[in-house]
């Protein structure tokens, strides 16, 4: 896994002189790509490189996974030299007389590129590494733009056509690997961060209303972002800046289809299937690998499979590595709420071994999670104002602590989007609501109180009617579903496309943050596709969430582990952390000129800092969360609020 920008300029002569004022001369632009390229260094820290020619610069930085002395970026691809040699190999950097045909910066990992590898070779292809990193650029080579077709896997990618002076972004289907990019005079910059964007000196981080809206609506859509005039790659989607400017389009979204299966017993034979299948694809690595396992039925059963698979291929000895995560005080102080229903830990140990996992149960301190410099962090990490407080600090330590021992986590995120796990899936109320289903049953809705001199400029609930209006109509139907299949296939469409997409961004900026790379085998888009056309009958067949995955991991998990309630990613529940936090957010408050009190409704934010911590309910302590978070996202980037 990697970071990856770059930028591309057409305006003037990219070889002009050093003394000139122009960011296309050579020395102007090794400079900003590698300003670029640096903010990135905590996606790669194996390696960085650079790559500056006609109109052009990428940069990559590396963390090294699958063939670690090979697969150097950004690669090049030297144009075809006369004779029989159809296809070269590739170089690091090209040399002055063979100028380079592609050039690729890529992230991510694709699953089957052993597949591709022997399809390539059979055409004629030549490969100098072992790298999937090549298997991409060679695919680009043989189809273009049609390589999408191809790829399985979590990737985000860019290739430099140097003989069409053509550039190509791609994103996998599920957006698990992010890409953003903007259009800036005469050109465009690209990153797997807004950060990198920023680092060019025409790309400023600007806020308008528009963004404020996307960024405090809370409905995780695509396209449009925070910053303005910065926009992500569509999950699913390509595209394409030339001369004649920017086009973009999506080679995969979901689909209505029948469903191919009849019964239950064939359904959850498929669906067997496809996670196994899914599983086994990831667990590829040439380097240590461990898995994230709450106790929850997604991580039980990914955490068996892999575990099986490790034994037969390297004998009945091998042990995964596990983890959990837990608070100090977790044992005496747990509370239940909407999305947490038990402890983790037992369950996890449990799971741990009847699976035969070396299992690591790390455990915070609750204070730790108030650390200014975690806290600071996070935000920089996100890039953005918005998050769910001590769960993404409890994250990001969780992730640094698995990092001491290994460079890939698989996860069991996405399952509850799969299989129906959430609770608005059966929630009367949720089911009903003509809007977004998650904002009646997180309780995020009014977590970040905006002042009430900015009602009239964002207008946010028309936004949300708008969207949620537009949102539906994209979602796929079959003639003849019933109102309950019509309805279920909304809220999982909604849920897939935009629900998932913060919790995939959450865990990709977290994990990379501290150099891990984290797998999602529950996003394979088989498996997606499969789920989606299940008819509800057979996907609540036992009258409970994620009826299919429980039954297809059966013989996979203990029997308290399959039978538990759905649980959320824990929280703490110490009265030091919330004392600590009031502490933070009063002083946020007063920081900044006073920028925090002109975006924050005051009044309904200063009660909360006066409530007796032991009594601070979690949905007003993720109040005082945002306006902490707001604080340090204004300090960290300064943004121009044009609103």
């Amino acid at each position: 896994m990697c970071g990856i920008t770059g930028w591309i300029s057409y305006r003037e002569d990219p070889q002009a002189p050093e003394d000139t004022d122009d960011l296309q001369g050579p020395h102007a632009q090794t400079s900003v790509i590698e300003r670029m390229t640096a903010t990135l260094a905590r996606r790669g820290p194996d390696a960085s490189g650079t790559w500056c020619g006609p109109y052009a610069a990428l940069g990559h930085r590396r963390l090294a996974v699958l063939d670690p002395e090979g697969g150097t970026q950004p690669m090049t691809a030297p144009a075809a030299s006369p004779g029989p040699e159809r296809v070269p190999a590739p170089v690091s950097v090209p040399a002055p007389h063979r100028p380079p045909h592609a050039v690729l910066t890529y992230s991510g990992e694709i699953y089957n590129h052993h597949t591709l590898r022997a399809e390539l070779r059979s055409r004629g292809h030549r490969f100098a590494t072992r790298s999937d990193t090549e298997v991409v650029l060679r695919a680009y080579l043989e189809w273009g733009d049609g390589l999408t077709e191809h790829l399985e896997g979590m990737y985000a990618f860019a290739v430099w056509d140097a003989r069409r002076e053509r550039l190509l972004l791609v994103r996998d289907r599920l957006g698990v690997k992010p890409l953003f990019f903007a259009e800036i005079p005469g050109g465009l910059v690209f990153g797997s961060e807004p950060k990198a964007l920023f680092a060019h000196p025409a790309c400023r981080p600007r806020v308008d209303a528009r963004g404020m809206r996307e960024a405090y609506g809370l409905l995780f859509g695509t396209g449009e972002t925070l910053w303005s005039g910065v926009r992500e790659v569509q999950p699913g989607g390509v595209a394409v800046f030339d001369r004649s400017g920017l086009t973009e389009r999506v080679y995969w979204r979901l689909e209505a289809r029948p469903h191919p299966d009849r019964g239950v017993a064939a359904t959850v034979d498929t669906v067997r299937s496809h996670v196994e299948r899914a599983a086994r694809a990831q667990l590829e690595a040439d380097v240590p690998l461990c898995t994230l396992l709450s106790g929850g039925l997604d991580s039980t059963v990914l955490t068996a499979l892999l575990a099986d698979e490790l034994r037969a291929r390297e004998g009945p000895a091998a042990r995964l590595r596990s983890y959990a995560v837990d608070y100090s005080d977790q044992v005496a102080r747990f509370t239940g709420d909407v999305l947490r229903t038990g402890h983790d830990t037992l369950y996890a140990a449990e799971a741990a071994a009847f699976i035969g996992t070396d299992h690591r149960l790390v455990v915070l301190d609750p204070r730790e999670l108030l650390d200014p410099a975690h806290r600071a962090a996070v935000v920089a990490a996100r890039d953005s104002p918005i998050g769910v407080g001590d769960m993404d600090t409890s994250l990001y330590l969780l992730f640094g602590e698995m990092a001491r021992h290994s460079t890939v986590a698989l996860s069991g995120e996405a399952a509850d989007e799969v299989f129906g796990g959430y609770p608005w899936f059966r929630s009367p109320a949720a089911r009903d609501a003509e809007t977004f289903p998650w904002l009646l049953v997180t309780g995020d809705e009014a977590a970040m109180p905006l002042h009430p001199a900015l009602a009239d400029t964002l207008r946010i609930g028309e936004f949300r009617a708008d969207t949620y209006r537009s949102a539906l109509s994209a979602v796929p139907h079959l003639d003849g579903e019933t109102p309950a299949q019509h309805r279920r296939r909304e809220l999982q469409h909604l849920s897939l496309t935009r629900w998932l997409r913060q919790l995939l961004h959450r865990k990709d900026r977290l994990s990379m943050a501290r150099g891990l790379e984290v797998r999602v085998p529950y996003c394979d888009h088989r498996l997606v596709e499969y789920a989606f056309n299940a008819p509800v009958a057979l996907q609540d067949f036992d009258g409970r969430e994620k009826s299919l995955l429980r039954a297809a991991g059966a013989r996979l998990a203990p029997h308290s582990v399959l039978h538990r309630p759905k649980n959320h990613y824990p929280a703490t529940h110490h009265p030091a952390y919330n004392r600590g936090l009031q502490d933070m957010a009063h002083d946020a408050l007063a920081a900044g000129q006073g920028r925090v009190r002109d975006l924050v409704d005051e009044g309904v934010v200063k009660p909360l800092l006066d409530t007796p911590p032991e009594h601070l309910q979690w949905g007003h302590r993720l109040r005082l969360e945002r306006v902490v978070d707001l604080s340090l996202w204004l300090e960290e980037y300064r943004p121009e609020l044009a609103f």
